[in-house]
């Protein structure tokens, strides 16, 4: 047989483990709330703060271009709203001649038909350069310069 003390005492600590998990009972605020017109918002009808997970941030993406006659690297460069620098950068493994930090930088020296990889409106900060991008052995697009 079950005693009224053991009863109130499982009440008790049930209301208490309730409590203490801060369950968040009350009602948010509904469309009722609003025809009822009193000046100061009750703690009930302010809705309860929820935890979103920010959306990452995409990586930049890389286009491909083929260099066509009488291109520059400062004329690709422009096309695409980027620098010639940033263009050398993220060429420099396929093509050593595009290293500012070689001997051999030459970056007039561009030929037809090389695959350039960039990307459209974005710059290579000098002081963070990126590591040197393997080529793809088929360009994704070829997009023209606009």
């Amino acid at each position: 047989m079950i005693r009224p003390l053991a009863i109130a005492t499982l009440l008790l600590g049930t209301a208490a483990l309730v409590s203490a998990c801060d369950l968040a009972l009350e009602p948010t605020a509904g469309p009722s709330d609003a025809a009822v017109g009193s000046a100061a918002a009750s703690p009930s009808a302010v809705p309860s703060a929820r935890f979103v997970r920010p959306t990452p941030t995409p990586l930049p993406t890389f286009v491909v271009y083929e260099v066509r006659s009488g291109d520059t690297l400062t004329s690709i460069a422009k096309a695409f709203g980027t620098k010639a620098q940033s263009v050398a950068y993220w060429n420099r493994a396929s093509y050593p001649s595009l290293d500012p930090e070689s001997s051999r930088y030459a970056p007039n020296a561009i030929q037809v038909g090389w695959l350039l990889q960039l990307i459209p409106n974005a710059e290579v900060d000098p002081e963070d350069l990126p590591p040197a991008r393997t080529p793809s052995p088929t360009p994704a697009t070829s997009p023209s310069p606009s």
